[in-house]
């Protein structure tokens, strides 16, 4: 039988918020990432809405709209990908994680989130290296450098491996991460 103090205890500890300094700046830089995702997102339907218009009224597509738009859809999704990461906004296996023992479940979590920094790691060092093999092209219509488009690659994977260690960080400490947006 557990002594119900020891009980109570562990409730208490587990599941608390994580409120250590790298929590703390995680939660506003995902913010700030959400951020600016959306406002990605209005200008792209924007940039879409200034090319339907000028295709079909006045008769005289922009060239420049259609890679805008795609150089805006990297920084979108990526960045918000690795929002996604840090508030277990991802696909997930919690309905398998749930029916396990706690000390199974925290172990498979603890693989799950190294598992997703390394891939984080492969993110921002791959980026770094595609990113340097194009950094003399221009991209055709906008006139920038081709690497802007392995910026958010890079960013994403240090953002993903940052909220990685979170995670086992306040997993490790028993506490739990909370969603930015919260």
């Amino acid at each position: 039988m557990t002594d119900p103090h020891v009980a109570s205890h562990e409730q208490d500890v587990a599941g608390r918020p994580a409120t250590g300094l790298l929590s703390r700046i995680n939660a506003v830089v995902a913010r700030a990432g959400m951020y600016v995702s959306v406002t990605g997102l209005l200008v792209i339907v924007t940039i879409v809405f200034y090319q339907v218009f000028g295709r079909y009224v006045l008769n005289s597509s922009p060239t420049w709209t259609e890679n805008l738009a795609l150089v805006l859809i990297l920084y979108v999704t990526l960045i918000g990908a690795a929002v996604g990461v840090r508030d277990a906004g991802h696909i997930g296996m919690d309905s398998l994680l749930v029916m396990l023992p706690d000390h199974v479940r925290e172990k498979i979590e603890l693989v799950i989130h190294v598992l997703v920094a390394v891939f984080g790691i492969a993110m921002a060092y791959n980026g770094w290296i595609l990113g340097a093999s194009v950094g003399t092209v221009k991209i055709p219509n906008l006139g920038l450098p081709e690497v802007i488009r392995y910026v958010p690659l890079i960013a994403s994977g240090v953002l993903i491996v940052s909220f990685s260690i979170e995670h086992i960080i306040a997993l490790l400490r028993g506490e739990e991460v909370v969603p930015s947006w919260n």
